[in-house]
């Protein structure tokens, strides 16, 4: 794990350097964002505090937090922040780098899901929604699995839910699998 240098600021400097992030020592804390955000409520750090605590170089308290997995890309703090700072970006490069640490919140489920959702793809080329959502509860909470049966089956009547996993074009599966590979070579957690 990356340790503050004595008179730096490593966390700042990696979000000042990706895309969406280079105006992050902009932000004159006026709240927008985080009056914006609809999950703010189930944030530990509503948007507003964790850019504050990332300029303040709180790197562990950042990057073990829930707030950035709750980002439901909405993008109405990016729309609405009067100095064109992109929270959105800085979320989902918080989540990148708190992956890439094995920082995440234990208690957050999101980085399960997402590796989940990339090793099917990868592996088989196919999309088996049914087959990856019960994986993936029984990976994270088995008994809440066997809450979700009624909603799944209700999913399935309802069209809203594949039993049957389908087979992804064969360029899409190409261009996902470069994106993965690509992801990996950057320093993407496996």
């Amino acid at each position: 794990m990356d340790k503050k240098p004595q008179g730096g600021n490593t966390l700042l400097e990696e979000l000042s350097s990706i895309p969406g992030g280079e105006k992050v020592r902009l932000c004159i804390q006026c709240g927008s964002c985080t009056a914006s955000c609809p999950n703010a409520d189930k944030m530990q750090y509503a948007p507003r505090q964790l850019i504050a605590m990332a300029r303040a170089g709180m790197r562990d308290e950042v990057l073990s937090a829930n707030s950035m997995w709750y980002c439901a890309s909405c993008y109405l703090c990016t729309v609405r922040c009067p100095r064109d700072i992109k929270p959105t970006e800085l979320m989902h490069a918080l989540e990148c780098i708190s992956a890439k640490q094995r920082m995440s919140n234990p208690k957050v489920r999101t980085p399960v899901m997402y590796k989940t959702f990339a090793h099917f793809v990868y592996s088989t080329g196919y999309v088996p929604e049914a087959r990856f959502m019960a994986l993936f509860y029984f990976a994270t909470n088995p008994l809440n699995a066997i809450k979700m049966i009624p909603t799944a089956l209700s999913m399935v009547r309802h069209g809203r839910l594949s039993i049957k996993a389908e087979r992804m074009k064969p360029e899409a599966e190409r261009q996902l699998k470069t994106i993965l590979d690509k992801a990996k070579e950057l320093g993407g957690a496996s």
